[in-house]
């Protein structure tokens, strides 16, 4: 029988192990380049992991097309527990951004489980954005739409879906977005004034606020950030229910076995119970995610999705 249909009827079977037993090491693929939050958070979770016959797991960099390239090639892989994706809240959004993508970002893939979380902050140049709190922020917004720009980290980017979910709640649908490469430059354009805000990660705009370079609105989250404590979060400041919070995660191509992927996330979670791993989440303004399994992931990616999709249409976010 061929190796792939030994592996189909392994799979059937739940009989795939979380990792290959000949000794070969187990591939983490990383869709982003080495230094970013999904690079340093699937090193730090893939340094804990086990793989049968002692291989240890390695990190491969497969960067390019809004992350896209190297979940393509993890998507074209086998389901036998040698290879798995790493990536951030933007994988649900490739089919939305990518002209000719060539894979499903949910049918082709296993969810195993949430790593982290991390959450965002409106922050806005302190001249440029003419408002001091948030509800004055909104009226000005709603006043002058076409006067307001936000910067985002790329198309299809948390960032963007919370830009665009933040015009529409203040009513000012027709200010302008940019996207940049990266959060570095997006935010940065905030700093010179040459865009007015931002809903930025609370770990790139912290230094910049305490150091008065932008001013921070409102965290997009139910409750305030301990890392910000300053800060009040949008029920707070008057936009309740305007929540975007960036997450991290792994999946396997899809076939992988229900039972490997069940012990995997149990894996995954008692790595981010480990505290030198929720130190160095919290150093990140990140937070272990230690509560998941296949199935709640699964749901949760269900349910983003029907977000996404409501947040795009509105937008008019297409491939380009």
């Amino acid at each position: 029988m061929k190796r792939r249909n030994l592996l189909a009827a392994a799979v059937a079977a739940g009989v795939v192990p979380v990792a290959r037993a000949q000794g070969r090491p187990v591939r983490l693929v990383v869709p982003a380049p080495p230094g970013g939050a999904i690079d340093v958070i699937g090193r730090l979770y893939a340094a804990r992991l086990p793989a049968r016959g002692g291989a240890g797991w390695v990190v491969e960099n497969r960067a390019g097309g809004n992350n896209t390239i190297g979940a393509a090639e993890v998507a074209r892989s086998a389901p036998d527990g040698a290879t798995f994706l790493v990536n951030a809240d933007i994988h649900l959004m490739g089919r939305r951004v990518v002209p000719g993508l060539t894979y499903d970002p949910i049918a082709d893939f296993t969810p195993i489980a949430r790593l982290a979380t991390a959450p965002l902050v409106i922050v806005g140049h302190p001249e440029a954005s003419r408002a001091t709190t948030l509800a004055e922020l909104a009226e000005r917004m709603r006043a002058a739409p076409r006067d307001y720009t936000l910067s985002t980290s790329g198309a299809g980017s948390m960032a963007h879906l919370a830009a665009e979910g933040l015009k529409r709640r203040v009513g000012a649908a027709d200010a302008v977005v940019a996207h940049y490469r990266g959060t570095a430059p997006a935010i940065n354009d905030v700093v010179a004034g040459n865009v007015a805000l931002m809903v930025a990660p609370l770990l790139s705009a912290q230094p910049l606020v305490q150091a008065g370079r932008l001013r921070a609105f409102a965290v997009v989250s139910p409750s305030r950030s301990a890392a910000m404590p300053e800060v009040p979060s949008v029920e707070e400041a008057g936009l309740p229910g305007l929540h975007f919070l960036l997450w991290y995660a792994l999946w396997a191509p899809r076939g992988y076995s229900p039972d490997a992927a069940a012990t995997l996330a149990q894996q995954l979670n008692a790595i981010g119970r480990e505290a030198e791993i929720a130190q160095r989440l919290v150093a990140m303004g990140a937070e272990a995610f230690t509560g998941d399994t296949p199935e709640t992931f699964a749901a949760f990616i269900a349910a983003e999705d029907a977000k996404n999709a409501q947040i795009a249409e509105a937008a008019g976010i297409r491939p380009e």
